[in-house]
């Protein structure tokens, strides 16, 4: 049987190696935070950190790093080295997503303290700047409220000034800015007092109205998806499972 030019074109353009073509290559988000997101041990089950729940909701090609931790602050991060740790593994076209304020608040911890118009902005700088450095995109993501009600109801923010000072940082310096603060607060008002209880780390021995169980961080990791699409840092093709249950069993503690 006889070739064609066309089909000997084919076969000798197969044997010549694809040179400076590679496979796509998996994106990373990077997540700067405090115990709200971070990763639990089963030494701290059922807590669970909103960046355990993140994966849930993201294309398996987009990879998370997870590296927030408990009781920092966005000074704290930066002063321990951990923020250039987490540079160190940032590639361009990768997302710094950062969430900080929790510990920010402790003014009676110097190591810690920011003040909200003046330091804390100046620390979250950082951020920003090592991100665009790299070629990432970074992103501010306001804290999310911890559990509090006034007598007739009303979810209380607790964040002071914090949530408006990263507010006006991410207009000023053209960031993308995901409201988990304003969302949170909107979301523990419509479950009400008692069912928010379901959300966070209450137990027979503990009533921890910071920290969340499996459905908390399902549930904050959702918004977060959310305003990650609705702030176009990722596309609809990024984004799983918005609109669709994730059981609470899908939530795992590594051996601490």
């Amino acid at each position: 049987m006889s070739l064609t030019r066309r089909q000997v074109t084919s076969a000798g353009l197969a044997a010549v190696p694809l040179v400076g073509r590679s496979r796509r290559e998996t994106r990373t988000l990077h997540l700067a935070g405090d115990s709200t997101a971070a990763q639990k041990y089963a030494d701290a089950a059922p807590e669970t950190g909103w960046g355990m729940a993140l994966p849930f909701f993201l294309h398996q090609e987009l990879k998370v790093a997870n590296h927030a931790v408990n009781g920092r602050s966005a000074k704290s991060f930066v002063d321990e080295g951990r923020l250039d740790a987490l540079l160190a593994g940032v590639r361009r076209g990768d997302v710094l997503l950062v969430q900080f304020a929790h510990n920010d608040e402790k003014a009676t911890d110097p190591a810690r303290y920011t003040e909200p118009w003046t330091t804390y902005q100046r620390y979250l700088r950082l951020y920003l700047a090592g991100a665009r450095e790299r070629g990432a995109r970074p992103v501010l993501a306001t804290p999310v409220e911890r559990r509090r009600f006034a007598a007739d109801g009303t979810a209380l923010p607790t964040h002071g000034e914090y949530p408006a000072a990263m507010r006006a940082l991410a207009e000023e310096e053209g960031v993308a800015l995901l409201d988990i603060e304003a969302l949170s607060l909107a979301l523990w008002q419509r479950l009400g007092a008692e069912e928010t209880k379901t959300y966070f780390n209450w137990t027979a021995t503990e009533q921890d109205n910071t920290h969340f169980n499996p459905p908390g961080a399902v549930a904050v990791a959702r918004l977060v998806a959310r305003e990650l699409l609705r702030t176009r840092v990722l596309a609809r093709r990024d984004v799983v499972r918005l609109h669709e249950e994730v059981p609470a069993s899908w939530i795992t503690w590594p051996p601490a």
